[in-house]
């Protein structure tokens, strides 16, 4: 017998949403997302998109459902209430701070880390609210010396990680990502993770790619290869179909009876 599936946990750009598709996100994969919630299952959206950003885009999907949890910027938890996405603020507050205390340090630091990037490479870098370093790379060779970089700028500071999705990275706390937002919806939902279903496809998605967290797992076509490895180390599906086309098929594959 199939576990039942009780969360769903599904990255956005790349896994859920293609920006030029119409619809851009595939009313299939909408349709077993609302039967699931029908039985019961909540769903959320793991993304590294801010509010604004994530409401326009799901604004022009015209989805049917909507997700029950938002975690954003890989990190804060939003839950649907009465029409809108409330903060979870005895999660996000202590989020906040630990950052806050966090990049002091990287605010002292941020002269020698601009400096190197500067003399290097033409990277565009800022600081936004979220993170004092925020880079957007040349290419995904650029973007490959700068996060090899900033790794090592990390091991000097305790608590500090490179959160990065294909050409864009920022800094972040340790303690908070998508794995460690999914495992607090899970304990509120009193969900355990042989229930969870989780897909995504780059690699700020890794850390909600682990069994401690999903039993689900699932990566699209598009994927990168590193995730797609991950995803099949762990016994995971990954598609032979793009974006919400692979989240729906794989979700469709962990939810179809399995011959014992």
């Amino acid at each position: 017998m199939t576990p039942q599936i009780k969360l769903i946990s599904t990255d956005f750009d790349g896994t859920l949403f293609a920006e030029f598709e119409n619809p851009p996100i595939p009313s299939r994969l909408i349709e077993i997302i609302g039967g699931l919630q029908s039985s019961g299952a909540k769903w959320v959206i793991n993304t590294g998109r801010d509010m604004s950003s994530l409401m326009e885009s799901l604004a022009r999907s015209h989805l049917l459902v909507k997700p029950d949890y938002l975690v954003l910027v890989e990190r804060e938890i939003h839950c649907h209430q009465d029409a809108r996405y409330v903060p979870l603020d005895d999660w996000n507050l202590p989020c906040h701070r630990s950052h806050e205390e966090l990049f002091v340090r990287v605010r002292a630091d941020m002269p020698r880390l601009v400096s190197w990037v500067n003399s290097r490479f033409n990277a565009t870098i800022y600081e936004d609210a979220y993170s004092p370093f925020c880079l957007i790379a040349g290419s995904d060779g650029e973007a490959d010396a700068i996060h090899e970089y900033m790794e090592e700028y990390c091991r000097e500071v305790p608590n500090l990680q490179v959160v990065r999705n294909d050409v864009y990275a920022r800094f972040a706390h340790t303690a908070y990502n998508k794995g460690t937002a999914l495992a607090e919806i899970s304990r509120r939902l009193a969900i355990s993770p042989e229930n969870v279903y989780a897909a995504g496809d780059h690699l700020n998605d890794l850390p909600m790619l682990k069994k401690r967290y999903a039993r689900f797992l699932a990566a699209p076509a598009n994927a990168i290869d590193c995730v797609k490895e991950a995803v099949r180390a762990q016994n995971g599906f990954v598609s032979d179909l793009p974006q919400g086309h692979g989240v729906a098929d794989a979700l469709q594959f962990h939810l179809s009876p399995k011959l014992p």
